[in-house]
């Protein structure tokens, strides 16, 4: 086990040596192979294995992140794709998922600027290229992105603007990943654009899933809504999401707080430059920590009951993690999600396209 974790805090919140021992937590938790499961025993998706990687990165656990991007390298089907679950060696779930395949590019991205490893991000660039190309075939003419590929291998007829969203930002990471690497994808940069342009303009272009947090803040969080209008549709639903002192709602109106969708909504404000919001937030996730420096996935109130039942989950550490290191400003990745540290994208209408304000 290699560890290069600068000594970092987030003041009256979490230690220095929290901090560690939840990366630590992590880095046992993963399988010899590189894997790292929900749980032990568990099953793995390759967007929260992902996250775990970033968090490995970001707590100084190279060796580890390397293995777990190298399982990703090895498990990769030909068409650029990954099944949704897997446990151990066996395929547990069929289904391919375009923003699950997506978030390679993310991750290795945010391990170059944490470790400035070129000679590993060159490695792994055939991995995320063809992640990439089997993604943006998967675009459809409005610029969104078809949400997944079922058993069969026929394409869900919808998209969901939390998938299309993270896609949106993969696109941008990936393409910066390019240019970082002296490599030509100017196809990255357009379909960006083009999803940008729905993202924005487009609201009924994705199937309607309101109730969910993560379709709150994940267009502000990618960067496709930024300034005034992210400011506006954060403080639209802060009341509906937010449980004071509890955290980020999973699914409103339940009173389910988890500790993922809180960090990621920590992300989000941090991303808009809210700083002192998102550590009044952060705060609220500590409630889910355990003594082994693992987090619950979520608290149900008022009952103050854990669902599931005490269950945690390594996704659930490395978002908190994550959100951490942006407070802290602790790695060299801690900006990954703040506006304007990627380039620009321009957006892209289709030919055809009249938004709803042009028709108005």
């Amino acid at each position: 086990m290699s560890t290069r974790l600068r000594s970092w805090e987030v003041p009256g919140i979490l230690t220095a040596a929290e901090i560690a021992q939840s990366g630590d937590y992590l880095a046992r938790l993963q399988l010899p192979s590189g894997q790292v499961p929900w749980f032990e025993g568990g099953h793995c998706d390759a967007w929260n294995h992902v996250e775990a990687a970033m968090a490995l990165t970001a707590t100084g656990h190279w060796d580890e992140a390397r293995a777990a991007y190298q399982w990703l390298a090895a498990t990769q089907r030909r068409d650029g794709s990954w099944f949704n679950y897997y446990v151990g060696d066996w395929v547990t779930q069929r289904r391919l998922d375009t923003n699950v395949c997506a978030y390679v590019a993310t991750g290795l991205w945010h391990y170059l600027r944490v470790t400035n490893d070129h000679d590993f991000a060159r490695l792994l660039w055939p991995t995320v290229a063809r992640a990439m190309d089997f993604v943006l075939a998967r675009q459809r003419p409005s610029g969104t992105f078809t949400w997944s590929l079922d058993e069969r291998g026929a394409s869900e007829p919808y998209a969901l603007l939390t998938g299309s969203s993270s896609i949106f930002f993969s696109l941008r990471a990936a393409h910066a990943l390019a240019e970082a690497l002296d490599i030509a994808r100017l196809d990255l940069a357009v379909s960006a654009g083009r999803a940008l342009h729905a993202l924005r303009s487009h609201p009924e272009a994705f199937a309607p899933k309101a109730e969910f947090a993560m379709d709150w803040y994940y267009p502000v969080l990618s960067g496709a809504i930024t300034g005034d209008e992210a400011s506006a549709r954060i403080a639209a639903d802060w009341d509906s999401f937010v449980i004071p002192g509890c955290g980020v709602r999973c699914v409103r109106p339940n009173n389910w707080a988890t500790a993922a969708e809180t960090s990621e909504c920590v992300l989000t404000l941090d991303a808009m430059g809210d700083s002192d919001r998102a550590t009044a937030l952060f705060a609220s996730t500590q409630r889910h920590r355990q003594a082994d420096g693992s987090y619950l996935t979520g608290w149900v109130y008022p009952q103050e009951v854990t669902f599931p039942t005490n269950e945690a989950t390594s996704y659930t550490v490395a978002a908190v993690l994550l959100a951490a290191d942006a407070l802290a400003q602790g790695s060299g990745g801690h900006d990954l999600f703040r506006h304007g540290v990627l380039g620009a994208v321009t957006e892209m209408p289709a030919d055809d396209c009249v938004s709803p304000n042009q028709a108005r």
